[in-house]
């Protein structure tokens, strides 16, 4: 097998390296852990609490370790490829964009439905912004599903996942989990996707 396939780039890898320790000192050292999560995490604008800065610093925060793992083996999974595709600085103006799309997003649907109590932490919205755009650029690219463990077109995953994240956000499912950021990634990330077609900057 190729070497280069496990071969990981300067952002997605220096992305995964802030995320992991960002966690594991806050796992280790309390004091830290209740600095990051009063002036890390994203705040409702009316909050004493809230900070413009957080809408960068939330991404690298998460709630726990199954948080962390999953949306860092996605950006692991997906980036690499988006990243050796579209180059490191284009990459990381993307990623960034996606991230902090996707808080703005939530922050809106907080607005309108009133829930001002909202602290918002993880790289979700940015990685569910990288399936959009691999599932763009790569449409036809089978990825093997988990659960269940079956093979579908990038395409359809996205379409599905994005369904399901708009139905659960809609419905209020699976309470404590922010859907509407996870949208908001996406959707940021087509537009910009977009943007940069129309400017001759990408082809797909």
């Amino acid at each position: 097998m190729n070497s280069s396939y496990f071969s990981t780039p300067p952002v997605v890898k220096n992305l995964i390296i802030i995320n992991c320790l960002a966690f594991l000192g806050a796992y280790l050292i309390p004091s830290l852990n209740q600095l990051l999560g009063q002036y890390g995490a994203l705040y409702w604008f009316g909050s004493p609490y809230y900070h413009s800065y957080q809408f960068v610093t939330y991404m690298f925060l998460h709630g726990g370790l199954e948080h962390l793992f999953f949306n860092m083996f996605a950006l692991w999974m997906f980036g690499r490829t988006l990243e050796y595709a579209l180059g490191s600085k284009r990459f990381l103006i993307y990623y960034m964009v996606c991230g902090v799309g996707a808080a703005l997003v939530q922050m809106g649907v907080a607005g309108l439905t009133g829930e001002f109590g909202i602290q918002l932490v993880g790289a979700s919205g940015a990685v569910m912004g990288l399936l959009l755009a691999f599932g763009v650029l790569w449409p036809n690219s089978v990825i093997m599903l988990l659960f269940p463990p079956i093979p579908l077109k990038a395409k359809w995953f996205v379409i599905i996942y994005a369904v399901i994240e708009l139905w659960m956000g809609t419905t209020g499912r699976q309470a404590g989990v922010a859907h509407f950021a996870h949208v908001g990634g996406m959707l940021w990330g087509l537009a910009l996707l977009y943007y940069w077609r129309r400017r001759g900057i990408l082809r797909f």
